[in-house]
């Protein structure tokens, strides 16, 4: 994982998702997570993104 995709995997979780998988359901499950509570979408975003 390159510094980068952990600064995004942290600041805009959708947007590190997005950049590795695309439009689909692993992003609007990431957008959702991280609109509940930001914490949700990074966990979510690190472990999707490993």
């Amino acid at each position: 994982m390159s510094l980068l995709t952990i600064l995004l995997n942290i600041l805009l979780p959708p947007l590190a998702v997005f950049l590795k998988h695309g439009l689909g359901t692993t992003f609007l499950i990431s957008l959702i997570l991280t609109l509940i509570g930001w914490l949700p979408g990074v966990i979510h975003a690190f472990i999707v993104n490993k």
